[in-house]
């Protein structure tokens, strides 16, 4: 193998390795925040940027961390029907996935310093948790996804606190001088943590989906996801419960909040997602259900892309 061809496979091994299909999570929070700062006349542009690669970062960073300890743990095994693992595989030393995560996780918090100027004590504390908790993910004495807490991490870290830290540092940058101590008034507000809920449902149910994907695998290795300790029946309901809640959110902004009928917009993805539904509900397959996982990824994005509109409009 030339060295130029054994680039080229580094290159895509790493790029297998940080999950690309997974970024509409790091992306759907920044572009739904954004629309209703937009709409209430806060839009930031650069605190905006900085929130979405700070995402980006943490969702690449608890992605390596996960590659890398359910490989030395054993959890990930030649059984697996999801996508490619770099350190099981052996495309990537073990010791190389590992400094890859610290490092991203270093970069987030370097774009977590100027967020911080901005939004000052509130997102230290709350950023610090997100790499904290990207970390523990899968990795320290306890990781979260193999002790039934995977889905709460998403829809919290990746829903709610996403989008709502999303609006708060762009309404800080305009409503309070920089590195505010306590929470300045416009800056957290019920439209927010509202907007939150479709973000956080669709986000949960791509790990829903990869977990019914690897609920044997995952109950052999000792992994407890949230599937591995509810089964298939229950986990499938999740799913479906999580698709009504962001459903249901679009009407409470048209008929509680004031907000115009473009705002029930992302209807239009409704047929999508039952399609994707129909999949999870009568499939366990990895055939099947690693399509599935990539829809609900566009989903994820064409929904919030639809919302935001209907947020400005």
């Amino acid at each position: 193998m030339s060295e130029t061809t054994t680039e080229h496979s580094r290159r895509e091994a790493w790029l297998m390795a940080a999950r690309p299909h997974t970024l509409p999570a790091a992306a759907a929070p920044v572009i739904v925040g954004t629309g209703l700062a937009v709409h209430e006349g806060l839009f930031a542009p650069l605190p905006a940027l900085a929130a979405f690669v700070g995402a980006a970062l943490i969702q690449i960073g608890t992605n390596l961390a996960n590659d890398y300890y359910d490989a030395v743990k054993g959890v990930d095994t030649d059984d697996r029907e999801g996508f490619t693992r770099v350190t099981q595989s052996g495309l990537i030393a073990p010791k190389s996935v590992k400094r890859a995560t610290y490092a991203t996780f270093a970069l987030a918090i370097l774009v977590g310093v100027y967020l911080v100027y901005v939004g000052g004590l509130p997102i230290l504390v709350i950023g610090l948790a997100s790499v904290i908790s990207g970390f523990a993910y899968a990795g320290g004495p306890y990781p979260l996804g193999s002790h039934g807490l995977g889905d709460l991490f998403v829809f919290v870290f990746f829903g709610v606190v996403a989008v709502m830290g999303t609006f708060y540092v762009q309404a800080a940058s305009v409503l309070s001088a920089p590195f505010p101590t306590g929470i300045p008034e416009g800056t957290v507000t019920l439209a927010a943590l509202v907007a939150s809920l479709p973000v956080a449902a669709i986000s949960t149910n791509i790990l829903v989906v990869n977990n019914v994907r690897d609920l044997e695998t995952d109950r052999e290795a000792g992994k407890k996801t949230l599937a591995v300790l509810i089964g298939y029946r229950a986990s499938r309901a999740e799913f479906v419960g999580l698709l009504a809640l962001a459903y249901a959110v679009p009407f409470w902004f048209w008929l509680e909040a004031g907000f115009s009928l473009a705002v029930l917009l992302p209807l239009v993805t409704v047929p999508y997602a039952a399609s994707i539904a129909r999949t999870v509900l009568t499939d366990s397959s990895g055939d099947a259900l690693n399509p599935a996982l990539e829809r609900t990824g566009k989903l994820l994005a064409g929904y919030s892309a639809l919302f935001a509109l209907g947020l400005i409009a």
